[in-house]
């Protein structure tokens, strides 16, 4: 799962395509706030940014480059923010 301010959604979809990432569910208007001193993406007034998520499978192979893709973008603009988090897929239909 990759969370993102909405700004990077273009270079999030570019990541995803370069590494041959075919499937993917988007999510938009993804409300939040960083752990590491992030501010609020609420839609708001006062905090009027908002992220969005996007949620893929990926086969093992995948799964380093994709994170070390995802850590070259944050570190592109810290105060923009993308975050990737992985867990294990057992099964799926």
């Amino acid at each position: 799962m990759i969370i993102f301010n909405q700004a990077n959604t273009e270079r999030v979809e570019y990541m995803l395509d370069t590494l041959g990432i075919n499937g993917f569910t988007f999510f938009e208007q993804v409300q939040g706030r960083g752990t590491n001193g992030g501010e609020p993406r609420r839609g708001t007034h006062a905090w009027p940014e908002m992220n969005s998520a996007v949620i893929t499978v990926v086969e093992d192979e995948k799964v380093e480059p994709l994170l070390e893709a995802v850590q070259k973008l944050d570190l592109r603009n810290k105060e923009i923010g993308v975050k990737a988090f992985c867990w294990q897929i057992d099964k799926m239909v």
